[in-house]
C-alpha cells in the first residue's frame, strides 16, 4: 500500500480560513447563524474579514465599503 499525501485545494484552504475568521467576527452576534452566512458571503466576494467581533473595516475596504442599495445604505457584511 502506497500513501500519498497531497495538498488540500486552495478553495478548502480559503474555506476554512474565512470559517475561522467569520467565527471571531460573529462571536459576539445576536443571530450567529445570520453572521456567519453574512460574514462568509462577503469574505467570498472580498477575500478578507477585518479583525475582532466589531469595527476595524478599514482593514478590509471592500468588506466596510459593501452596502445595500436604496437610500438607507445599510452595511451587508457583519
Amino acid at each position: 500500500m502506497v500513501l500519498v499525501w497531497l495538498p488540500a485545494p486552495p478553495f478548502l484552504l480559503a474555506s476554512a480560513f474565512c470559517e475561522s475568521k467569520c467565527k471571531v467576527r460573529c462571536a459576539k452576534a445576536g443571530v450567529m447563524d445570520r453572521c456567519l452566512r453574512c460574514c462568509g458571503v462577503c469574505f467570498e466576494e472580498c477575500k478578507c474579514v477585518p479583525s475582532g467581533t466589531y469595527g476595524n473595516k478599514d482593514e478590509c475596504p471592500c468588506y466596510r465599503d459593501d452596502v445595500t442599495k436604496g437610500k438607507n445604505r445599510k452595511p451587508k457584511c457583519p
